[in-house]
């Protein structure tokens, strides 16, 4: 039987990780790079992507510990195998490292002025300097000289994460402001100090406000969205059957299945993340570890990082449906905007992991974002289901069709199906959106909702003739839907039979079922009736195949 490993699941210290026997993905062939062929990066990832461990990784590399990068066992007796930096000509001089991590829990502008003050206050401890000078933009500079010239070696500046609290002042423009100045008066000396730096290197989750903060610094290079660098943070496909193949054989035997099997799930569950043009798919390492560990599949990430500036965002914008969601396109000058200028939000929903790149069009410099897999997909419909219904709070309606759901998934009752959701729709709020009572919001409403509950559904899915609205895929059967809105004037007659006979026959005369005819599942073609009056399903006919 394989054996379980240790998983660094929430340790951000190298050094620790190694010297405790913890399982370590090598990514200093990328860092060997990166130091060797430049000076100052900025490097954007979601959060919980392996970003402060990359950091702290540095600083090991830039203190001189080659020891932690050989090969050698720890005091509990597990065997670290050496990584590749340690079989280069990385000479491993001892240079100061100034590091400043802002990924903790910040909730306020003077919690940020405390954690920079007791920062530079240790720095000037450590090279015997006074803090005579109240602004940060007077010592900083007066800290990179001191160590320079103290040890006889450049400096390393490391910041992680800077724009942790900038990320929950959207919607605050006075804070996110306070924010801004406070970091930019920090870091702009960087730029005069390049004489006494070796190497600089800053993270965040937003490539957007990094040019409001470090607009003076315009020899960092962002290597966020490049091909070379695109697997520095997170595990590949390659990494994941080849470093963490004992990983998969341990979790499916755990959960008795075959390698493959187990593979598959954790593909469609966590991998899908594409960082730039290339597309290399990317697994979200705190999910997958946290999957292999407790061999239980979960929504870790998602449970974890909670959107809090993301649904700050969203409640300031007209009303966004998981349906536009479903690809999207974006143009590449989209993700360089500040925040205070953005009129969609889809440059944070990317920089945050909430969608990913799917395809690029390089002549056109547009990208194409979705979802990258099903934990976000599920997770953020979960979210975004109260801005879609106007339901807040703990809703026994939704509940009961959950129930509802599962039910129909292992029984293939339709009509018991279509009966809850016509229960569910009659407890949505009556205030709800006048002008939006069409079918693409019951449309949006349902797709979301099943979205959230973890479903197979696919929406406007194309076909030879057209899109088919929904199209949901459960163990049992395959059922194609189309739903049409029928408003008073329509009514003809008024049970709204004719417009449910209406959708049903727009699926059969185009094709849309044809596709799936050799799947093995029986396929049945649903047409729903919405009446914009009652806001309900007022009729609905179905048709196997």
């Amino acid at each position: 039987m394989a054996q379980k490993r240790k998983y660094p699941i929430g340790i951000q210290s190298f050094e620790s990780l190694r010297k405790d026997g913890y399982l370590y993905i090598d990514k200093t062939p990328l860092i060997y790079k990166m130091i060797t062929e430049g000076k100052s990066y900025f490097l954007s990832r979601p959060r919980r992507f392996g970003k402060s461990l990359l950091t702290t990784t540095l600083q090991a590399i830039f203190e001189g510990k080659r020891d932690l990068f050989e090969e050698f066992t720890t005091a509990d007796g597990v065997h670290q195998p050496a990584l590749f930096i340690a079989g280069t000509d990385w000479r491993w001089e001892v240079h100061p490292v100034l590091r400043f991590d802002f990924s903790g829990d910040l909730k306020s502008i003077g919690e940020l002025d405390k954690l920079i003050n007791d920062i530079l206050s240790d720095f000037e401890q450590k090279y015997g300097l006074s803090s005579k000078e109240p602004e940060p933009v007077l010592r900083f500079p007066k800290i990179v000289k001191a160590a320079h010239e103290q040890t006889g070696q450049r400096v390393v500046v490391i910041v992680d994460e800077y724009d942790k609290l900038m990320l929950h002042s959207i919607g605050n423009p006075e804070e996110a402001e306070a924010v801004r100045i406070r970091f930019k008066g920090l870091f702009s000396p960087l730029k005069n100090l390049d004489e006494h730096l070796q190497f600089v290197f800053i993270t965040g989750i937003s490539k957007f406000s990094q040019m409001g903060v470090f607009s003076s610094l315009n020899q960092l290079k962002n290597i966020s969205m490049l091909s070379s660098y695109e697997t520095i943070c997170g595990i590949s496909e390659q990494e994941l059957t080849t470093a963490m193949q004992p990983d998969i054989e341990w979790l499916a035997e755990e959960r008795g299945l075959d390698y493959n099997q187990q593979l598959s799930e954790l593909k469609e569950r966590y991998d899908g993340y594409h960082f730039s043009s290339r597309l290399t798919d990317m697994y979200n390492p705190f999910s997958l570890l946290n999957a292999i560990d407790g061999a239980e599949l979960r929504d870790y990430w998602f449970e974890s990082a909670t959107p809090s500036a993301l649904i700050s965002l969203l409640s300031q914008m007209p009303p966004l449906e998981l349906t536009e969601l479903e690809p999207v396109r974006c143009p590449a000058t989209s993700f360089d905007r500040p925040i205070e200028s953005f009129d969609n939000p889809l440059p944070v929903l990317f920089q945050s992991g909430y969608l990913t790149i799917t395809g690029y069009q390089p002549d056109r410099e547009m990208f194409t974002l979705g979802f990258p897999n099903k934990e976000v997909r599920r997770g953020f419909a979960d979210n975004l289901y109260q801005y879609v219904t106007a339901v807040k709070g703990f809703d026994r309606g939704r509940s009961a069709f959950l129930d509802a759901y599962y039910d129909f998934r292992d029984s293939a009752d339709l009509s018991s199906f279509i009966a809850a959701l016509q229960t569910f729709f009659a407890g949505l709020p009556y205030y709800l959106e006048q002008n939006n009572k069409n079918e693409a919001h019951y449309h949006s409403i349902l797709y979301t909702l099943l979205t959230a509950f973890g479903a197979n559904i696919r929406c406007e899915e194309p076909s030879a003739q057209g899109r088919a609205d929904l199209t949901l895929l459960m163990p049992k059967g395959i059922y194609i839907m189309e739903l049409k809105c029928e408003r008073l004037q329509d009514h003809q007659p008024a049970d709204g039979t004719a417009v449910a006979a209406n959708a049903l026959q727009q699926i059969r005369d185009r094709g849309y079922a044809d596709k799936y005819r050799l799947d093995g599942r029986s396929i049945t073609l649903v047409g729903l009736c919405f009446s914009s009056e009652t806001r309900n399903i007022t009729n609905w006919q179905s048709q196997p195949l």
